[in-house]
């Protein structure tokens, strides 16, 4: 009898494996990458229980389909309100592939091109820190705080303070962070607890919360870096609001220290900026923040550069920022410089960076020696040999800093600096948002910056390449692989 019923129970699991395999044949590879597809059909046909269990957690790389409608809602009252702004400004003396990007970034993410704008970047992390803080004590209307890591450590105390001060005098604080990259900090709860002593009015992005209802693939990040005051001055750039060290035990042991690249604008962009914020608050809360300014308010400007805000994100349809990228790259004409911590790119991405190299144009691309995080420092190094050998010059910024910067130039007259990363993670699963700069001064500055590091930097060749040790060759591959699984 328990041999009949152990047949019977190996007849049901054999059932179920191959009703699995079929299923995933038919569902994984639905509307996603081959690449991806082909990750996660690996990853079912080789673990096919624990696959199947790893796939229906995170295999949805998009948000929620009501939270998906909210978006798709905000972006048509934004390209309502912005109609004649954006008739406008598509770009003036622009040369046509600017225009092009310009339409694209519209079709894309509603927001327009905006003229008049003054824009200064700032390279140093407690200088940056400084200039927020001091920014929050000019507010007298409102102070909008959206980010990715917010924490209340020794080193922005001066900015807590700040906001502390902003709320005594009556200004209204909102602030927005990420629920999980801040509930594994040390400083969590005592960051919430001075939020709430002072005023602010707070909220967690993405809370993973299923027993309030809130809740979507786990590893998906609001992954954004704003700071909004008065609806006049805004910060954007990759610096999140924590120490240096990002307080972790093993980054003070290893002396680790980021590097980070913030810009400061004034002008029409500040308004687009402060309507992705808004879109943020009510995409979490449902609260329309209506006194508090949005993109039409803000159409004129004293500055010179015309900037245009590419939010992107598991809450769109497309990849908005890796097509922006995309289109930036094949516009290219003569030099291309990339600064980004995390460069793991797709298919497109690397089909763009070698094919620009293939045509004569110079590519440089800036990373850290070192690596915080083990699997995406690997699947990177992945990928340095087919960039050597189709031309691309590779920098690597010195231990103990790593490159936090996320920054990109092309020829003398466009750059792109924000939160976003060159990897798949940023592209497909973080909200992001990036900024598009044209005008020669300002890709002047970033080049200025881009030379500063590639003075601190070793140039990686090669032939040094390839004395890579095997057990790290295996590595890096096998870390590849887990890139795709999206």
């Amino acid at each position: 009898m328990f041999l009949n019923i152990g047949g019977w129970l190996g007849v049901v699991v054999l059932v179920i494996d191959l009703t699995i395999r079929v299923l995933a044949i038919i569902v994984v590879p639905r509307n996603r990458k081959p690449t991806a597809g082909m990750a996660w059909l690996l990853a079912i046909f080789l673990i096919p229980f624990a696959g199947i269990f790893v796939f229906l957690l995170i295999g949805n790389p998009k948000l929620p389909r009501k939270r998906r409608r909210m978006q798709e809602d905000i972006d048509d009252y934004i390209r309502e309100t912005t109609k004649e702004l954006a008739s406008e400004t598509e770009g003036g003396d622009a040369p046509e592939w600017f225009k092009g990007a310009v339409r694209l970034n519209r079709t894309l993410s509603a927001m327009p091109l905006q003229a008049g704008n003054a824009v200064r970047l700032v390279s140093d992390y407690q200088a940056s820190l400084d200039q927020m803080a001091e920014a929050i004590d000019q507010a007298v209307d409102f102070v909008h705080v959206e980010f990715y890591i917010l924490q209340c450590d020794q080193t922005t105390a001066p900015f807590f303070d700040a906001l502390e001060r902003a709320c005594a005098r009556g200004v209204a604080v909102h602030v927005l962070l990420d629920h999980w990259a801040n509930l594994i900090r040390p400083n969590y709860r005592h960051t919430r607890d001075r939020l709430t002593s002072m005023g602010a009015d707070w909220k967690l992005m993405l809370p993973l919360q299923p027993l309030q209802g809130k809740f979507q693939r786990p590893d998906l990040r609001n992954h954004r870096k704003i700071l909004v005051v008065d609806g006049r001055t805004a910060v954007i750039g990759s610096q999140n609001v924590l120490d240096r060290s990002y307080n972790k035990k093993a980054n003070i042991r290893r002396g680790l220290q980021w590097e980070e690249l913030v810009a400061v604008v004034e002008g029409p962009a500040v308004g687009a900026l402060n309507a992705v914020f808004l879109a943020d608050w009510y995409a979490e809360t449902e609260q329309v923040l209506d006194d508090e300014l949005g993109i039409e308010a803000s159409a004129t400007g004293q500055g010179s550069l015309d900037c245009q805000i590419v939010p992107s994100g598991p809450g769109y349809n497309a990849e908005n920022n890796l097509r922006l990228f995309l289109a930036l790259l094949y516009a290219a004409q003569r030099r291309i410089v990339i600064t980004s911590p995390y460069f793991v790119p797709d298919e497109s991405l690397m089909y763009a960076v070698t094919s620009a190299v293939q045509r004569g144009v110079a590519v440089d691309l800036f990373v850290s020696e070192i690596g915080d995080q083990a699997m995406v420092w690997h699947a990177q190094r992945s990928y340095y040999e087919e960039l050597l050998r189709a031309g691309v010059r590779i920098y690597l910024y010195p231990a103990p800093y790593i490159l936090h910067s996320k920054c990109f130039s092309i020829d003398d007259d466009v750059a792109v600096v924000g939160s976003s990363n060159m990897d798949m993670r940023s592209f497909g699963l973080n909200q992001e948002i990036s900024m598009m700069v044209r005008g020669a001064s300002f890709v002047s500055e970033m080049r200025a910056v881009e030379d500063r590091y590639r003075a601190m930097s070793k140039e990686l060749t090669l032939d040094e390449w390839l004395t890579q040790p095997l057990r790290s060759t295996v590595l890096d591959n096998l870390a590849r692989l887990t890139s795709a699984l999206q």
